[in-house]
């Protein structure tokens, strides 16, 4: 079978030998962190990550958290809190887990993962009963597989169809002035803020160590340009030369930084992302062909049923002519700040921030696009990876809108394929390690035409213990409610019924 357009060279963008990443983090602090729970065992406590800073330094997340857990809200939890909330105040699981107590979890088996193999390497699998797909290997780094014709011409219609029916909103909205006020309540001096930001430990910062760190960007996507536009307007760079040095960082007030960020009239094409998005149930009750793509990802995953289906639901995507998404993760790593947001319900603790757990990423491409398009995976397969690297003479690997054609790896959409990642490394017990920093990918500028794509997130939490008391609860839950105990999700349940002819 034909499979999905693959182009791109695979150059390095770390040279061999690079001496390793200053790591901010104290070693006490890890050594701490250690004695608090690093083990593998099954009741451990979620394991903190204390690796080279980066994507997923500590430091760093705390920062990036403040910018983003205001202002993107997190769909599932809303989803799965929407049951409850509508019902009386007995229905609240969470005062109940809390009056019992600590519980012990039951056992949870390892985590399936397939094999890659060799890049290009092919399996067949029988996902249906009335055609065999195949699987072919694009990347050991990250593990990442291409299935053609997935879905059929028929089942990515009457996804966009429902999609519409359903109706899409915007996908990323510029956050409010509430994040200053969030600013004010985290504990990071301006001195470990530029800690942060100067990589290389120079005492200057420059623009590419600033760039490093867009996501700091407010829902902004930074360039070059745009740094010192803003540099001009809080005048925090006197001499103009585009470099920030320790007292020129330690003048600059930031609420003035936070005031610009929040005047600034961004355009689409300025943001992190441009698309619209919805979101489609797949549970028990609804539309047959969402529960037959369900029981689809069940069979290619090889993973759990209980994992599977109390997963998010399927997220549909409508990028327009000019529509992008920077390069980014699926997933966030979670530390003794964070929790998962599709756990929290269950767990007995209180913690600041939230993040998306995606063990995995199951993405459809919905139609053929006319024009540009495709998901880039900037860093697939190189041997060793360092964020700096990603920013080299003026070129972002980051930036889908400018630099797609730099990427390791670019997958072209074809109507019916579905590409399927992990998001995270083994930790060598069967469970979760630590993110895959080579899974970043992102959407290219589409050029022509419009691009609908769908997703599917695998959601297991890095704390197996948590995880098995999740699926204990939500299986307590399903028994005591009888047949109409799943979640309504809003109005998802309107289109079960629906028959439409395309």
């Amino acid at each position: 079978m034909a499979a999905a357009a693959v182009t791109g060279q695979r150059p390095e963008t770390a040279a061999d030998g690079e001496a390793s990443r200053p790591q901010w983090v104290p070693p006490e602090h890890c050594q701490a962190q250690a004695a608090a729970g690093l083990g593998g065992g099954e009741d451990a406590p979620v394991r903190p990550l204390c690796k080279p800073r980066g994507i997923c330094s500590r430091a760093y997340f705390l920062v990036l958290m403040v910018f983003v857990h205001l202002y993107l809200g997190n769909v599932l939890a809303l989803l799965l809190f929407v049951h409850y909330s509508n019902g009386d105040e007995s229905s609240d699981p969470g005062p109940q887990l809390r009056a019992q107590g600590p519980r012990p979890a039951p056992a949870l088996g390892p985590l399936t993962r397939l094999e890659g193999i060799k890049v290009g390497h092919e399996r067949k699998v029988q996902l249906v009963s009335d055609r065999e797909h195949f699987i072919r290997t694009l990347s050991l780094k990250p593990l990442l597989f291409e299935i053609p014709g997935f879905l059929t011409d028929e089942e990515c219609r009457l996804i966009i169809h429902l999609a519409q029916m359903k109706g899409l909103q915007r996908s990323q909205i510029l956050p409010t002035e509430e994040y200053e006020e969030a600013m004010s309540t985290m504990q990071v001096s301006q001195l470990d803020l530029f800690q942060l930001l100067d990589q290389n430990r120079d005492g200057r910062l420059q623009l590419r160590e600033v760039l490093a760190q867009t996501r700091l960007g407010n829902g902004w996507w930074m360039t070059p340009e745009s740094i010192q536009e803003m540099y001009a307007a809080i005048k925090a760079d006197p001499d103009g030369d585009g470099v920030l040095s320790l007292q020129e960082f330690s003048n600059m007030d930031l609420r003035d930084f936070h005031k610009y960020m929040r005047s600034h009239k961004a355009e689409s094409s300025e943001l992190v992302r441009n698309s619209h998005h919805t979101w489609l149930y797949q549970g028990e009750g609804a539309h047959h062909v969402m529960r037959a793509i369900r029981q689809r990802v069940l069979r290619l995953t090889r993973l759990s049923p209980e994992i599977v289906e109390l997963s998010e639901p399927l997220q549909v995507v409508r990028y327009g002519e000019g529509g992008h998404y920077h390069a980014h993760v699926d997933s966030g790593p979670v530390y003794p700040e964070t929790i998962c947001s599709h756990t929290k319900l269950v767990a007995n603790e209180s913690v600041p921030f939230e993040t998306s757990c995606r063990y995995m990423t199951v993405l459809y491409y919905l139609n053929n696009v006319t024009g540009g398009g495709e998901t880039v995976f900037p860093v697939a397969d190189n041997r060793t990876y360092d964020e700096m690297s990603l920013i080299q003479d003026d070129v972002d690997l980051r930036d889908t809108r400018r630099h797609c054609d730099k990427g390791n790896l670019r997958v072209k959409p074809r109507q019916g394929t579905a590409v399927f990642w992990y998001n995270y490394l083994p930790d060598g017990q069967g469970w979760v390690g630590d993110v895959d920093d080579y899974s970043l990918h992102g959407g290219c500028l589409v050029t022509r035409g419009t691009k609908w794509i769908a997703n599917n997130w695998i959601n297991v939490d890095p704390s197996r213990a948590r995880q098995a008391l999740f699926q204990q609860e939500m299986a307590r839950l399903a028994r005591e409610g009888g047949a109409d105990s799943q979640p309504e999700w809003a109005l998802d349940r309107a289109y079960r019924d629906a028959r439409v002819e395309l």
